[in-house]
């Protein structure tokens, strides 16, 4: 997820010149939330979000619509935008409509993963291991949401691709806290792995078998991670 650029003046104009600084700002927020700088309950500071970020008051409202609509924020009339806190109920929806639908585009993709396909997982995975030797989850978590998003994007039905990212965005940080403890990294992966054997042997039932079973894993990590209701 892309950062402000820490630049001034003209290269941050040229910098801004090939992308929307509603969507630069968009993401530097959606960051803060995400690794926990904007905690959930937390009222959005439009004024000092403005400054720390260097920009006016527009884009930041503009951003923060933007992030309201995918779930991350809501809108309380009259008070502002303020991070989104789930319950434990619906982050539990979520987590299980997110299984179905993981597991189903898993399943498409095992009809007909390349081998090219294969290599590229397969580099994710590895990259994943020589992380969990550090036990740092903040190295992990980026590496781990991209091997889900390939899996998304290779099954190649946008539709289903698109409602996986819109549940994917709402339940960011209850993820990123549910892989908190260095040793959940490892059994982390070991799912993952197993994902990927079922895809290497292009069987369509076992994919499915274990990619459902990751996401629902993961439902019971969140909670033994002690996540308090609301969240």
């Amino acid at each position: 997820m892309a950062k402000i650029p820490e630049t001034q003046g003209l290269a941050a104009i040229d910098f801004l010149r090939t992308r929307s600084l509603s969507n630069v700002v968009q993401a530097e927020i959606e960051r803060m939330i995400i690794e926990g700088e904007l905690k959930p309950n937390e009222r959005i500071n439009e004024n000092g979000l403005s400054q720390q970020l260097g920009v006016s008051r527009g884009p930041i409202r503009e951003a923060c619509s933007a992030i309201a609509a995918m779930g991350l924020l809501e809108v309380i009339t009259n008070r502002g935008f303020f991070v989104r806190a789930l319950t434990n109920d619906e982050a539990q929806d979520l987590s299980q409509a997110r299984a179905g639908v993981f597991a189903f585009m898993a399943m498409l993709l095992a009809e007909k993963i390349t081998d090219a396909q294969l290599q590229t997982l397969a580099g994710l995975l590895d990259k994943m291991d020589a992380v969990v030797e550090t036990g740092v989850v903040h190295d992990y978590y980026p590496i781990n949401l991209e091997f889900h998003r390939q899996i998304a994007k290779m099954a190649g039905n946008n539709r289903l691709e698109a409602i996986y990212q819109s549940f994917v965005r709402e339940l960011h940080i209850q993820r990123y806290r549910a892989l908190s403890s260095p040793d959940v990294l490892s059994v982390s992966n070991t799912e993952h792995r197993a994902i990927y054997d079922a895809l290497v042997a292009r069987d369509p039932l076992a994919t499915f078998v274990a990619a459902r079973a990751h996401i629902t894993n993961g439902i019971v990590r969140t909670r033994i991670a002690g996540e308090p209701d609301p969240i």
